[in-house]
């Protein structure tokens, strides 16, 4: 047997002893940030260290959250979803939506915001302007992706 299809060799994090990240994501994994979120979280950071007696743990956090960052620039022009394009989507009851597809560490700075690893930032990936997509978690949604921006 070929050992290109046995899974024993691969470490999971769940398996091995080794801690996710604050994150969420498993050691070693990239910690990707649109470098518009980078700069919003390095404000936070700024006002947390300039306040009188500010939280060191979320200054902390945040320090370690930058420290692994690896910023990502959008693409100009995307003809497909890629990490930070903005994508509408129509729903089955016609209804529209639209998201961000962002790192894990900038999901909370704006309600719009997906993350890369989510369900929905999966299925979103990679998609084209007219394209359905399945989301991972819940086979009954479809979604029609009408723009990418």
């Amino acid at each position: 047997m070929s050992r290109a299809f046995v899974k024993e060799d691969l470490e999971i994090v769940e398996r091995s002893r080794r801690q996710r990240s604050e994150s969420g994501l498993p050691p070693g994994a990239l910690n990707y940030l649109t470098a518009a979120g980078a700069e919003r979280l390095r404000a936070r950071l700024a006002a947390l260290r300039e306040k009188p007696g500010a939280n060191e743990a979320e200054i902390s956090r945040l320090e370690q959250m930058l420290a692994s960052a690896t910023i990502v620039e959008p693409q100009a022009r995307p003809d497909t979803v890629t990490f930070g394009a903005s994508v509408t989507v129509q729903l089955a009851d016609g209804t529209q939506e639209t998201y961000r597809i962002v790192g894990v560490d900038e999901v909370a700075l704006e309600p719009a915001n997906v993350s890369w690893v989510s369900a929905l930032g999966k299925a979103l990936l990679g998609a084209e302007p007219g394209q359905r997509v399945n989301v991972a978690d819940d086979e009954n949604t479809v979604l029609t992706v009408v723009k990418i921006s």
